[in-house]
C-alpha cells in the first residue's frame, strides 16, 4: 500500500500528508455517483467537437502562419477529486463534463483534447482546473493542489507545443499560496494559477491577499479569474434557462474585477496580471458607471482609498477572454478594455464555443489586432516561446 507522499515523490509539488491508493480509490468511486458532487462525470453528457478528426487550417494572416493560444480550457484529474472526498461540487452537469478528465498517461484522452483543439484551430491551450478546495483545510488543499500540480506540469513536458497551464494554490492560507506560486512559477510549461473571484466570500481586494499579489508581480505570474456563480442570489436563480451560471458567473468576475479597482488593489499593484473569464462579466458592458459612483453618492465612497485614475482607466490594466460570442460584443469590449488586453478563450470541453478563430476573424478589427487576439497577446502576456 503507497502512501500519498510516494505517489507524488519526484514532484516539487508534493504535501505533507499521507492517503492510501485504496483510499483514494474509494473516495473516487464516490464522486463518480451522480447523487454526490461530480454531476458532470456521467458518460450522456460527452460532447466531441463535430468536426474533431479533422484538422482547420493554419490561420494566415497577411501571409504568415499565426499562433493561435486559448487561455480559457479546463480539466481536472482523478486522483485530486477523489481526495477532495464526497459532498464536494466539482464538475456541473454539462456537456462535455467527461471530457475535463484528461491524463498525460492516456494517450486516447490526449489525442480527444488535441483533436477537438485541431478542429477549432486551437495551437495551444493553457489549462486550468476549477477551485473546488478553498473550504478544505490546510492539509487537504495542499495535496489537492500538489497533485493538480504535478499533472498539469507533466502535461506540459508531455505536450509543451500544445499544453501550457495555470496552477493552482490554496488562496485560503496565503502564505502556503506564496510558496506553491513560487514553485509553480519554477516549472516549465506553468504560467500562473487559475483562482475564483473569491475565497469563500472573501473579496481579492482583502489586504489578506497582498503578499500574494506581491509574489506574483514580482515572478511576472499571471492570475486566471474564473467564476463560479454568486450563491448569494441562488433563490433569486431558480427556474428556467440556468440562471446561476449564465447570470451568476459573469456577475461574480464583475463584483471581483470592481472590487479590485475601488478598493485600490490595482493601484497598490500596477503590474499585476489578472486575466478575466468569459470577457470579464458585465464590467465591459456597463464599465462609465464607475465613473460617476463616487460623485453622486461620496457617503458610499472611502475617502481613505485615494484613486490615482478614473475608474475605467484601470481595465486597461487588465486582461479578458474573447468569450463574448458575437462579433458586436468583442468589438465593444475592444473598444472598452483595448485589443492589448484580450486572448482566445473557449472554456472547452464545455461548447460554448466552437469556432473561437472565426469569431475573432469575424469581428471588425484590423489584421494588426487580430494577430494579437489570437495569439500575440498571450505570448506576450504570458511569456510563450514553445
Amino acid at each position: 500500500m503507497r502512501s500519498r507522499r510516494q505517489f507524488l515523490k519526484n514532484t516539487v509539488f508534493s504535501g505533507l500528508t499521507f492517503c492510501s491508493c485504496e483510499m483514494l480509490g474509494t473516495a473516487f468511486a464516490q464522486t463518480r455517483d451522480l447523487g454526490g458532487s461530480d454531476y458532470g462525470n456521467d458518460p450522456t453528457l460527452s460532447f466531441k467537437h463535430p468536426l474533431a478528426g479533422t484538422k482547420r487550417g493554419p490561420t494566415i494572416i497577411d501571409g504568415k502562419k499565426v499562433k493561435t493560444i486559448d487561455v480559457h480550457a479546463h480539466c481536472f484529474f482523478q486522483e485530486a477529486v477523489a481526495l477532495a472526498g464526497s459532498g464536494t461540487y466539482v464538475n456541473g452537469a454539462v456537456k462535455g463534463g467527461p471530457q475535463h478528465y484528461i491524463s498525460f498517461t492516456n494517450d486516447d484522452v490526449i489525442k480527444d483534447r488535441i483533436a477537438s483543439m485541431d478542429a477549432m484551430g486551437i495551437d495551444m491551450q493553457v489549462l486550468s482546473i476549477n477551485t473546488y478546495w478553498y473550504k478544505k483545510d490546510r492539509e487537504l488543499a495542499t495535496e489537492i493542489c500538489s497533485i493538480n500540480n504535478d499533472n498539469l506540469a507533466k502535461l506540459c513536458a508531455a505536450y509543451p507545443t500544445r499544453f501550457n497551464a495555470f496552477g493552482c494554490l490554496a488562496m485560503q492560507f496565503p502564505d502556503l499560496a506564496v510558496k506553491q506560486l513560487e514553485a509553480i512559477m519554477k516549472t516549465p510549461g506553468m504560467k500562473g494559477a487559475a483562482i475564483q473571484a473569491n475565497v469563500a466570500g472573501i473579496e481579492f481586494s482583502d489586504p489578506m491577499f497582498d503578499p500574494i499579489w506581491a509574489k506574483g508581480q514580482e515572478l511576472g505570474a499571471a492570475f486566471f479569474i474564473h467564476p463560479q456563480s454568486t450563491p448569494e442570489l441562488a433563490k433569486r436563480f431558480k427556474g428556467n434557462g440556468w440562471m446561476s451560471n449564465v447570470i451568476g458567473n459573469p456577475l461574480d468576475t464583475t463584483i471581483a474585477l470592481q472590487h479590485l479597482i475601488y478598493e485600490g488593489t490595482l493601484e497598490k499593484f500596477p503590474q499585476i496580471k489578472f486575466i478575466a473569464a468569459h470577457g470579464g462579466g458585465f464590467l465591459g458592458s456597463y464599465a462609465p458607471r464607475m465613473d460617476y459612483s463616487c460623485f453622486i453618492s461620496p457617503i458610499n465612497c472611502n475617502p481613505s482609498v485615494a484613486l490615482k485614475k478614473k475608474p475605467t482607466e484601470y481595465l486597461r490594466q487588465l486582461y479578458f477572454d474573447t468569450l463574448v460570442f458575437t462579433p458586436e460584443a468583442l468589438r465593444h469590449l475592444a473598444n472598452q478594455v483595448g485589443t492589448s488586453q484580450l486572448m482566445i478563450g473557449t472554456d472547452q470541453p464545455i461548447p460554448w464555443s466552437l469556432d473561437p478563430v472565426g469569431h475573432i476573424m469575424d469581428t471588425k478589427l484590423t489584421n494588426k489586432e487580430r494577430i494579437a487576439l489570437l495569439g500575440a497577446n498571450a505570448q506576450r502576456v504570458l511569456n510563450i516561446r514553445n
